[in-house]
C-alpha cells in the first residue's frame, strides 16, 4: 500500500471535483441544466467507453446489466440531476458544504436497509451532523432558500448509489459502472429537457472552454479517487474527502464572489466533525472485530 501518494491523489481528485462544480454552476448562466447533463452525459460516458475497450474490460458482460448495476445507475442519474439543479440555484460553497453529509446518510442507510450494527455514538454523531446540515439550510429562519433542498435529494441519491455498489459483482469493471452511469446522467438530463421543455442553446464560443473543463476535470476526478483506493488503503484516505469543501468555498469566494456565513461554516464544522468521528468509529470497530 501506498497510503502517502493515495492520500495526494485523493486531494487531486476532490480539488477536480471542486472545479468540475464550478465550470457546471457558470454553464448553468447560459445553458439549460438538462442540455448541461446530457453534453456531460455523452462526452464522459465516450471516455469510459474507450478507457474499458483499450483496458479490455467486456462493456456487455451480462453481470454489468442485470438489475442492479442499472439501478445504480438509475441512482446516480438521479442524484445528478438534483446536485446539478442545486448547482444551478444555489451558492457553491452551500451545495458543497451539505453535500459533505453524504457520509452519514451511508452509514444511516448501511443500518436501515443493509442490517449493519450502528451503536449509540455513531447515532449521536448522526444526528448532529444532521443538525449542521440544519444549521446550513436553515428551513423556517430567515434566509432560508427552499432550492437548497435539492441537495438534500443529491445527497440520499447518492448514498443509495454507494450502498448499492456494496452489493455489485466484483467481475463489473469500474470503467463499466462509470459508463453505465454516465448514459444515466445523459438521459436524465434528455428527460428533463422534454418534460419541462427546456430550450436547446446552440453552442457558443464561450461556453466551449467551461464545458471542457468540467468534463476533463469531471474524468480526472473519477479517475484519480479510483486509482487512490487501489494503492492505498481506505482508512487512510477517506478523511481528506473532506477537502473538497475547502476547494469549493476558494472556487465559490474567487469566481462567483461568494461569501459563506459563520451560520454555514459552523454548519460544515458540525457535519465534517461528525463524519470524521463516524469514520473513526468505524475504524474501531473494525479493529475490534479483527483481533477477536
Amino acid at each position: 500500500m501506498n497510503n502517502v501518494n493515495g492520500i495526494l491523489l485523493i486531494i487531486g481528485s476532490m480539488a477536480a471535483f471542486a472545479l468540475e462544480d464550478m465550470f457546471i454552476k457558470y454553464l448553468s448562466v447560459s445553458a439549460s441544466t438538462g442540455q448541461i447533463m446530457i453534453v456531460l452525459g455523452l462526452f464522459c460516458g465516450t471516455v469510459f467507453a474507450i478507457m474499458s475497450l483499450v483496458t479490455r474490460k467486456r462493456i456487455f458482460d451480462p453481470v454489468a446489466w442485470e438489475p442492479l448495476p442499472l439501478l445504480r445507475a438509475g441512482t446516480e442519474a438521479f442524484g445528478a440531476l438534483s446536485f446539478v439543479t442545486a448547482l444551478s440555484l444555489v451558492d457553491l460553497s452551500t451545495v458543497a458544504a451539505v453535500f459533505q453529509a453524504m457520509p452519514l446518510f451511508v452509514t444511516m442507510g448501511a443500518a436501515l436497509f443493509l442490517g449493519e450494527q450502528v451503536g449509540w455514538r455513531r447515532w449521536s454523531a448522526i444526528g448532529i451532523g444532521f443538525v449542521g446540515v440544519l444549521m446550513i439550510i436553515r428551513p423556517g429562519l430567515e434566509g432560508f432558500q427552499p432550492e437548497s433542498l435539492f441537495v438534500l435529494v443529491a445527497v440520499v441519491a447518492i448514498a443509495a448509489r454507494d450502498l448499492i455498489t456494496r452489493r455489485l459483482d466484483v467481475r463489473v469493471a469500474s470503467s463499466v459502472v462509470a459508463l453505465q452511469a454516465y448514459i444515466g446522467v445523459a438521459l436524465a438530463g434528455a428527460a428533463l429537457m422534454v418534460f419541462t421543455a427546456q430550450p436547446i442553446v446552440p453552442l457558443q464560443p464561450a461556453q466551449i472552454g467551461p464545458y471542457l473543463g468540467a468534463i476533463g476535470f469531471g474524468v480526472l476526478g473519477y479517475y484519480g479517487i479510483v486509482t487512490a483506493m487501489r494503492i492505498g488503503e481506505a482508512s487512510a484516505l477517506t478523511p481528506f474527502r473532506y477537502t473538497r469543501l475547502v476547494f469549493s468555498i476558494m472556487a465559490g469566494m474567487l469566481m462567483f464572489g461568494e461569501r459563506p456565513d459563520s451560520m454555514t461554516l459552523a454548519g460544515a464544522g458540525l457535519i465534517i466533525g461528525s463524519g470524521l468521528y463516524t469514520f473513526i468509529r468505524e475504524r474501531q470497530l473494525a479493529r475490534a472485530l479483527a483481533v477477536a
